[in-house]
């Protein structure tokens, strides 16, 4: 049984109040006839959003759902303005952005629809093969005292400077916020310096045409021109390469949920394409499009409100 908090009792009740002030899917695509869903969000998660929304259109022909980039702070900065219907989010939506949200009568509603090991990329031709989170935090930290590839104990044949160039997102990626969390805490920051690209397939293809550089992004990004490290959470434990077994069983360090969000409760062709995301089907391009889908027993509709 689903169950709302008194933030989403209120929310619907002022969207019934409001009447005509609804997200863009309330009405059809006048040209097309089509009800429309504005997807929106997350740059790692695009290219799945995309795979399910054509894969939908063929189920769904009188459905369209339109998705969009720019970043998890992005889809999430739509919500708070009622201008998308679900927002795809790699990363959990703050308590303060929720604030927001529902001071603007809009209930972020949570779905984790599948999950990402966020794998760490070197050149292929990098003799390096695994690294801790300790020494990601010192290279990438502030204060933090990595700077060369020989502190790692590596000579590296094709770096002749030895300098490590660190690849970051923009600052409004979920993707850059998740993988700061988790090296790093809620204490420190990143160094300057870095290079921060504006998408996940940026990132792997920078990396592999700069053989000085150590990047981060979803594993379903790798190429045959990069190579994904093996890490530890620190020095002593085992390394694990990111995987579907390894994120399942909670033993690569660097994983995280996936998550889609709505803006009070989904509308009727909202909550169905929600439902299709958690059928077999949806959940086998989950896979196919290089992330980790979600356990059978996890795989039916759950709402909760985000963010308390």
């Amino acid at each position: 049984m689903i169950k709302f908090s008194k933030g989403v009792l209120f929310a619907l009740a002022l969207m019934l109040t409001l009447g005509g002030c609804g997200r863009k899917s309330d009405t059809a695509d006048t040209q097309s006839g089509k009800s429309v869903i504005q997807n929106a969000g997350s740059d790692t998660m695009v290219n799945l959003a995309q795979a399910w929304a054509e894969a939908y259109a063929k189920i769904e022909p009188t459905v369209s759902v339109e998705v969009s980039g720019g970043g998890s702070g992005t889809g999430i900065a739509a919500l708070i303005n009622g201008t998308v219907d679900l927002v795809n989010s790699s990363r959990k939506i703050d308590p303060e952005e929720a604030e927001r949200a529902r001071a603007m009568g809009h209930e972020p509603i949570e779905f984790v629809v599948g999950y990402d090991a966020l794998a760490v990329y070197v050149h292929k031709d990098n003799p390096l093969n695994e690294i801790t989170i300790e020494q990601l935090a010192d290279i990438y930290g502030e204060g933090g005292a990595i700077t060369k590839w020989s502190q790692l104990g590596i000579q590296h044949p094709n770096c002749s400077s030895d300098e490590i160039v660190r690849v970051s997102r923009q600052s409004n990626s979920g993707t850059y916020h998740y993988f700061r969390e988790a090296l790093l805490g809620t204490e420190r920051d990143f160094k300057l310096g870095s290079r921060d690209l504006h998408g996940s397939k940026d990132v792997v293809e920078l990396v592999a045409k700069t053989p000085c550089a150590i990047g981060y992004s979803g594993m379903g990004y790798a190429t045959p021109e990069v190579k994904m490290l093996k890490v530890a959470r620190k020095a002593g434990e085992p390394y694990y390469a990111p995987s579907i077994e390894t994120t399942l069983s909670g033993t690569y360090p660097i994983a995280r949920p996936l998550y889609m969000y709505s803006s009070g409760a989904p509308n009727e062709q909202t909550r169905k394409y929600l439902q299709w995301i958690y059928s077999d089907a949806g959940q086998k391009i989950v896979e196919e499009s290089g992330y980790v889908p979600l356990p059978p027993e996890k795989r039916r509709l759950q709402e909760s409100s985000a963010g308390e």
